[in-house]
């Protein structure tokens, strides 16, 4: 038997890029138990359920889970917005406790990026805190006094563990460098604690060299020079606006992987590429799966298959004919796999 890994094809072409990381997974010879389960847009609008609990728990006896896309078509009002987000999304963080939200970024190509810059670097996102724990509410909603209160939910437990893995990630890689992006001069309560217990855990990586940058400074640097950065570390909200600038400023959004990471293992983690559901890109076999592969390289390393990991890296740093197809990418590497560069 092999590894139990829950497929979610979910909306637009998450399912054909899937089929395609699927594709190239099975090239390395590592074998999967497979099981499809439908949630996203077209299953709520189907059946009025974002994520019921048997669900969920049926996702938590798998070793992994590989996520497509999920979301509406732009302009749709059927879905109100948060509903998957929230519901889904968030849900599965906070209950699976995926707690690390990994970003890998690397220029292939850099005459066709904005920066024309070459980099490599990860971004390590808290994921289960921040802004986005749902802390908050309204007081006279929809009159003309209406206050609306979003907070940024911060523990020292929380801050720790995320930041001691960026500096094991950081400690894995040649050049041993991390950042601590956030925005202390503002932020004094989130960043302090931010600030204070990444000095306290680097003192225990003496290998490792530390920064710290303002998340505003970060975005500038981001474009300027992208190749400074090594690995960085950040909160939730400034995480997930810094992993969209990286993704433009190196090979693009459809080059964009995830891994959404419970390092304990206490359920599975999930790996999805970032690019959204594009619709509009649906039957046309013109999407990229470059990002749903590497996402799928990714899933292969956490569950311990390392050298069928590295090969799909491998294959990766070499891109298709510019007019290739959906299929003709995932047999493209799935070759690559395969036979190396033969």
């Amino acid at each position: 038997m092999g590894h139990r890994v829950a497929v979610i094809g979910g909306d637009g072409i998450g399912p054909e890029v899937i089929r395609e990381a699927l594709k190239v997974v099975e090239a390395t010879g590592v074998v999967l138990e497979t099981r499809a389960v439908e949630l996203g847009a077209a299953h709520y609008l189907a059946t009025g359920e974002v994520l019921d609990d048997a669900t969920l728990e049926f996702l938590r006896s798998h070793d992994a889970i590989l996520l497509g896309a999920i979301g509406p078509a732009i302009g749709s009002t059927e879905v109100p917005p948060g509903v998957l987000e929230r519901g889904l999304l968030l849900r599965l963080r906070f209950e699976l406790d995926l707690y690390v939200n990994e970003r890998p970024f690397r220029t292939i190509d850099p005459s066709v990026t904005v920066t024309r810059r070459e980099a490599d670097f990860v971004v390590i996102r808290e994921n289960t805190e921040g802004p986005y724990a749902g802390e908050g509410g309204f007081l006279y909603r929809g009159t003309a006094h209406e206050v609306a209160q979003q907070g940024s939910l911060n523990t020292r437990h929380g801050v720790e563990r995320v930041v001691r893995y960026a500096f094991e990630r950081a400690r894995s890689r040649p050049r041993k460098h991390l950042t601590l992006v956030h925005k202390t001069n503002v932020l004094t309560y989130a960043g302090d604690l931010w600030s204070r217990t990444f000095a306290e855990v680097a003192a225990e990586y003496p290998d490792v060299m530390t920064a710290y940058n303002h998340v505003d400074a970060a975005s500038i640097y981001l474009v300027e020079d992208p190749g400074r950065y090594d690995v960085i570390v950040t909160d939730n909200l400034f995480g997930d606006i810094l992993t969209d600038l990286a993704a433009a400023v190196t090979q693009g959004i459809g080059y964009a992987a995830s891994a959404n990471l419970n390092p304990a293992r206490t359920g599975p983690s999930l790996f999805e590429p970032v690019h959204g559901a594009a619709h509009d890109r649906v039957g046309t076999n013109t999407a990229n799966p470059w990002a749903a592969i590497r996402s799928a390289g990714a899933m292969l390393e956490f569950l311990g298959e390392h050298e069928a990991a590295s090969r799909i890296e491998a294959a990766l740093s070499v891109l298709p004919p510019p007019s290739a197809t959906t299929t003709q990418i995932g047999d493209f590497y799935a070759e690559r796999v395969r036979h190396g560069d033969r």
